[in-house]
């Protein structure tokens, strides 16, 4: 993977457009690692201060792992370089929209940004089918910014499982 060192920032803090069709880029790069090994192809990319820091791919089928989502991993991953569970300062950007499980972890980890390529409307926890990220019960809510390059992420899912419905046959 290549990781760029520096972010483009606007005046108020906020990551860029380009900045996060950048980043998005690479977690679409981690995204088809998963798929070359038979996971569905989702990547997630961890930022800190302008520097990716973690990044990581699904690997529910290679690890026979029903938690091993690549944000779970990312999560774990960053948390581990930054020495705290508390990810304050951290963007994830991911293919698709979080599950509810992966959405929970998200806040529990205080979590700052979320940027998504595509909707998931059968399980999104992050504004489809429902909101963990931004629940007013909860005591931390995360910013969102969903669509980034959401054809491109959506399309490799796409062309996945029409491949395994064609196997299946």
């Amino acid at each position: 993977m290549t990781v760029l060192a520096e972010i483009p920032y606007t005046a108020d803090g906020t990551v860029t457009m380009i900045g996060d069709q950048a980043m998005m880029t690479l977690a679409l790069e981690e995204a088809q690692a998963a798929e070359r090994h038979g996971d569905v192809p989702i990547g997630a990319v961890v930022v800190h201060n302008g520097d990716v820091i973690a990044w990581a791919h699904n690997r529910r089928e290679c690890d026979r792992d029903p938690t091993a989502h690549a944000e779970l991993i990312a999560l774990q991953r960053a948390a581990a370089v930054l020495g705290r569970w508390r990810l304050t300062g951290c963007t994830l950007y991911v293919t698709l929209e979080p599950c509810a499980m992966c959405a929970g972890a998200l806040v529990l980890a205080r979590l700052d940004r979320l940027v998504y390529g595509c909707d998931d409307p059968k399980a999104g926890a992050c504004g489809s089918v429902m909101d963990l990220v931004r629940e007013p019960r909860l005591n931390h809510r995360i910013d969102v910014v969903r669509g980034v390059l959401t054809d491109e992420c959506g399309q490799l899912l796409k062309e996945f499982f029409a491949d395994r419905r064609l196997v299946k046959q």
